[in-house]
């Protein structure tokens, strides 16, 4: 078993955990009514835009992502909230670093021996669900699930679709797909960007993603026999047909949005395992981008 498969798998018992300390970090994470940035990079980019949706649909404050290079200095935010489950992220760092003293901040790490921990006004340490691969698996959702539970929007059956999601098989036929697109809708578009990623990192696979609505508008073209769609959340209507028509494959999302996230990690090593690769190791990537000044 490569080490992503067996973090992949862990991720059930990680939620679980996250979602009980929920009420301990409350001090440390957004308030409700205040005005947030989210920043991350890769992965946690990702990650972020799906808790700014989240956040801001629950009426809880305005919230925006960005990818910590592309923080725009000219707009004021009451907190920026740092995720980096490496904590050495050079664009995070010099992010925090900037907003120091004028902003508040806090990071989500998984590593407590790393410069994040002074960078940031205010730190979670998510250690129990660091990882040793490169390509990030139950970091980025436990992170998630933590600021889902804090925003009151994680239950039990979360966990229980997880479970599901790694216990049941994956649609025949999927693995020899040539090429993936995945769609959300509100958060889930951060979800879907999420699940592109991970194929293309551990697989190598020719992946998109889009918002759902947006796929009408062009990518449908290149959807056809040997093709996949998937769908992380509720589809729009009569979208489902017009991809089976293509003759391409549907893949509709029947449990929680983050729970087909893991379905579509798995999905990632599956191919990788098909075409002899390494997923703990994708090609031209390190666990943390360190830049040289």
């Amino acid at each position: 078993m490569t080490h992503v498969e067996d973090e992949l798998t862990s991720q059930p018992e990680c939620w679980t955990r996250a979602a009980a300390e929920a009420e301990r970090h409350r001090g440390t994470l957004p308030a409700p009514g205040e005005r947030v940035a989210i920043v991350g990079c890769g992965t946690s980019y990702f990650m972020a835009q799906a808790v700014a949706a989240l956040r801001e649909g629950a009426g809880l404050g305005e919230t925006d992502a960005y990818a910590a290079s592309e923080f725009p200095h000219g707009r004021s935010y009451d907190r920026v909230l740092a995720l980096t489950r490496s904590g050495t992220t050079t664009e995070v760092l010099e992010l925090l670093g900037e907003l120091k003293g004028r902003t508040r901040t806090t990071a989500i790490t998984a590593d407590p021996h790393t410069p994040v921990m002074q960078a940031a006004d205010d730190v979670v340490v998510l250690d129990f669900a660091d990882e040793r691969s490169v390509v990030q698996t139950r970091f980025a959702t436990t992170a998630l699930t933590l600021l889902r539970a804090h925003l009151g929007l994680h239950t039990d059956a979360v966990v229980a679709d997880a479970r599901a999601a790694l216990s049941t098989p994956l649609p025949e036929g999927l693995v020899a797909c040539t090429q993936f697109t995945f769609l959300g809708r509100g958060w889930t578009v951060g979800l879907a960007n999420e699940a592109g990623l991970k194929m293309r990192e551990a697989s190598l696979a020719w992946t998109e993603a889009y918002p759902a609505m947006e796929y009408r508008h062009g990518p449908i073209s290149i959807t056809t026999r040997g093709t996949a769609t998937w769908m992380l959340g509720d589809a729009p209507d009569g979208l489902a047909e017009q991809v089976r028509a293509t003759g391409g494959l549907w893949i509709a999302g029947d449990l929680d949005p983050l729970a087909e996230l893991v379905r579509a990690q798995r999905l990632a090593v599956a191919v990788a395992a098909a075409r002899d690769l390494d997923p703990d190791r994708p090609r031209h990537l390190t666990r943390s981008v360190i830049l040289t000044p």
